[in-house]
Formats: structure tokens, sequence, C-alpha cells
């Protein structure tokens, strides 16, 4: 019986999930040294990867309670978490298309937000919960293909995905949202939609040299893509435009000890109509652009999978349709401070959020900071105790200032 490449993966999908019910042996599974917690599957999950399916199961948790308010006694908390089940297609090995790939995510998302249940946070423009948004619900989060042209120098991507994962790209170690992804997606969310929402689309990639490439992109603008009921939704009859993002990339590994570092710079302009803030009669487009500098300073002692890195980050926002009008946030990252602990990380950040003078004249800035510390308690499990504060809680003159503890683990199966 002849099977194609999609329906072999659906099939392999199938037996993978009943070899992890069946053949996983007891000192396989909960290895630390192993990067899956459910283990090896006796063999059988490296044996898929080097036939070219590589799948995934993740998942996050986030607890937020508050600490201290200014004004606030009630000591609230929340959790909202997400799993990911994924697939990653090598059609190369699969079906012999060279330098082609493929990949399949689905996303769940439950919970609650401590933004949005407790008072002290009433109007919080930021979030204590990043992966708590888009609505609590199942989504086809990826559905694209990408194939590589010219001696692997031009990269195109067509298909179901987010902004974020190309463009204004950003790790997502921290627990508040101002210092976790993609952040043009965190001030014009009403157009640019981040991770887990997905719209059509196509990237196409030019590599100048292995350190420095360009690309655009064109991601369609449907609002029914929010809705929770279309986490699935294919459907291109709600369209009202297009996000069209471009950036630059240099990736260089710069000194004596060739540490790395990633800058980005882009622009993107929406063709969607948007409302005039100072005159809601009137329509115009969303257009700004961004900065992300991320470096490693330091090897620690020499070793340089250790040590500090440095980052930056900043958007700018047109004045006459977004209410935020541009967002700064800076931080430090220091891994493997302790020898006894080369996995482990401490990390600082701060943001600054700052409020389009046309939306009121009583709102101003909102700052978040956080400190957390990564535990790498194996290498399936991260767990990142965490203490954010939040001045001025949605950028009002007199708002709130807020202490919030959170734990965030991530943990892959």
């Amino acid at each position: 019986m002849y099977l194609s490449p999609l329906s072999k993966a659906v099939y392999l999908c199938c037996a993978s999930f009943i070899l992890t019910t069946t053949t996983v042996h007891a000192e396989a599974a909960f290895s630390s040294e192993s990067p899956w917690m459910l283990g090896d599957w006796n063999g059988q999950r490296t044996a898929l990867q080097n036939q070219g399916y590589d799948f995934s199961f993740g998942y996050t948790g986030e607890m937020a309670t508050l600490i201290d308010a200014q004004r606030s006694s009630n000591h609230k908390t929340e959790y909202a978490d997400q799993f990911v089940f994924g697939a990653h297609l090598d059609l190369a090995k699969i079906a012999g298309w060279q330098d082609t790939e493929a990949q399949i995510t689905v996303t769940q998302r439950n919970g609650q937000s401590l933004s949005q249940s407790a008072a002290a946070l009433n109007g919080h423009l930021s979030s204590v919960q990043e992966v708590w948004g888009r609505g609590q619900t199942w989504r086809l989060t990826d559905l694209w293909i990408k194939k590589k042209f010219l001696e692997q120098k031009l990269d195109v991507k067509v298909g179901r995905f987010g902004e974020g994962e190309d463009f204004n790209s950003f790790d997502c170690d921290f627990q508040n949202l101002t210092l976790c992804g993609s952040q043009v997606g965190n001030w014009v969310g009403d157009q640019w939609y981040n991770w887990p929402v997905s719209q059509w689309a196509a990237r196409v990639k030019y590599n100048l040299n292995p350190e420095f490439y360009a690309q655009v992109g064109a991601y369609e603008y449907n609002p029914e893509n929010l809705e929770r009921g279309k986490g699935f939704n294919l459907s291109t009859d709600g369209s009202k435009g297009a996000m069209l993002p471009a950036e630059v990339v240099w990736a260089p590994k710069l000194g004596e000890q060739k540490l790395p570092g990633e800058y980005r710079a882009g622009y993107y302009y929406s063709t969607a109509e948007a409302e005039v803030i100072s005159n809601p009669d009137q329509t115009d487009h969303h257009h700004g652009g961004w900065i992300v500098a991320k470096q490693q300073l330091t090897a620690h002692h020499g070793d340089t999978s250790r040590g500090l890195t440095g980052f930056v980050n900043a958007t700018v926002h047109d004045s006459k349709t977004n209410n935020v009008s541009d967002m700064q946030n800076i931080g430090l990252v220091y891994k493997g401070a302790m020898d006894s602990r080369p996995q482990d990380e401490i990390a600082f950040g701060i943001a600054r959020i700052n409020m389009n003078d046309d939306v009121s004249a009583d709102r101003h800035q909102e700052i978040d900071a956080e400190i957390y510390y990564g535990l790498h308690a194996t290498n399936w499990l991260t767990i990142r105790p965490n203490v954010q504060y939040v001045r001025h809680v949605g950028a009002y003159k007199d708002g709130e200032n807020v202490w919030v503890g959170g734990i965030k683990f991530n943990t892959s199966f």
C-alpha cells in the first residue's frame, strides 16, 4: 500500500505516541542527560529523526502571585500554561526534495492571567505571564514548507505562521511579556499576530554571506484568526489586508574568542486601515520599526558556552493609529556563573512602554522589570523562579506600583 509523505508522517506520529506508552525503558525515561522526559523510546525516536521525522511535545507553565502593591492588599495567585505538539519534516530524507523542510505545530493554552484578574494590575499594558493570551484554546500555529535555492543562499517559506517567528525575533526566557519574544506584536497586536496565532504568509530571505541576510515578508491580516472557535481557520474570507515587514540581520562572532551576537533592524507597514486616534472618523495605516541587539560579552574562564550576554530591544510606532508610541528594553544574562551549575543562568531585564500622547493626558509610561534564576534541573526541564516589578500600571501617572513573584518552567517530553 502506497503512503504519501504526509500520510506516512501522520502514521508515524501515531506510532510514536504508542511507543511512548509501550516501549520506553525506565532507565531511559526521566534520565537527566536525555533531552526528552520520556527518553529515546528504546532508540526509536533517534531512528525517526534519522529518517527525517522529528516529533516534539512541550509544556510551559507559569505561576504568578501578587506579593505587594501600593494600594491593594489582595494577594491573588494565577496559573497559565501551554502545550505544544510539533512535527518537523526533513523532506530531503523523506521524499528526496533537496533543501526542503516542513513544520506542523498545534498549541493549546489554558489558565488565567494575574494581569487580567488582580485589581492592582488593572489596565496592565504588559503581562506578568507571557504564556497567557490570544484565547485559551487549541490552535494550528504552524503549517509551512520551506525550500532553499541558489546554493542555499535564497530561502523561501510559505504557509501558515506568525510574523515573530522570523521578524523582530527574540528569546522568550523571561516571564514578563515586555522581555519575551517579538515586541512589535505586543504593541501592534491588533494587526501583527505573534505565536500562537498563524495566518497565511510568505517570507523570502537572501543570505549575502554566512553572517548577514536580508528578508521580506507578507502576512495576511484576518481578524477572524483571533476568534476562539477559529484556531484552525484556513479561510481568507475575513481578510482585511496584509502586514509587510522587512529586516536585515547581522550575526557575527566577535573578538578573539568569537563571541556570538545577533543584530536586527526592520520596518513594517500594514495595508489594512486603522482608526486615527485623534479622529476615529478617519483611517490611516500602521507602520513602524525596530532594532534588536544581543551580544555575548564575556566567556567564563575561556568557555564560550558560559558567560555574560547583553541585549537591547527598541520599537517605534506611528502616532496616528497606535496607542503605544515606542518601547525599549535592556538586560543582562549570565550563564554558568557557578562551576557546579554550568548550565544555570541568572538574568535581569527592564522595559519601558511609552503611550501615545493622543491617547490620554493622564497616561505616560509603564515600567516593567524582572530578575530570574534559571535552574537547569535536567536537559528536559528548566525552572525559572522570578520576581517582577511594575511601576505605574497602565502607564497612569498615579498608577499602582506592584511586586509579583513567579515561577516559569519548560518541559520537553
